[in-house]
């Protein structure tokens, strides 16, 4: 889960503000490959290349799709199901 203290969340915010902005200014076509190579790059930093770690940065990118779809697919999801109906 992405919960963590709000004291270590600073260290994150003006930079992850900053990084959010220039992906904001990248044509749409463009932001999927660019977030794919600031998400890779990250990992490749973070993670040393041993299957162990590489097994884990594996789990953590499950994790942010299953959480991503959590907070915020689903929601949209029932939001238009409310709106248009069920299939």
């Amino acid at each position: 889960m992405p919960y963590i203290k709000s004291e270590n969340r600073e260290k994150y915010n003006r930079v992850l503000k900053e990084l959010t902005n220039i992906v904001k200014l990248v044509p749409l076509e463009q932001v999927d490959g660019e977030l794919n190579y600031v998400i890779t790059k990250i990992l490749k930093e973070v993670y040393p290349l041993r299957y162990f770690h590489l097994n884990r940065a594996i789990g953590v990118l499950e994790s942010v799709k299953q959480e991503f779809y959590r907070r915020v697919v689903s929601p949209y999801e029932d939001l238009k199901i409310q709106e248009s109906g069920d299939v």
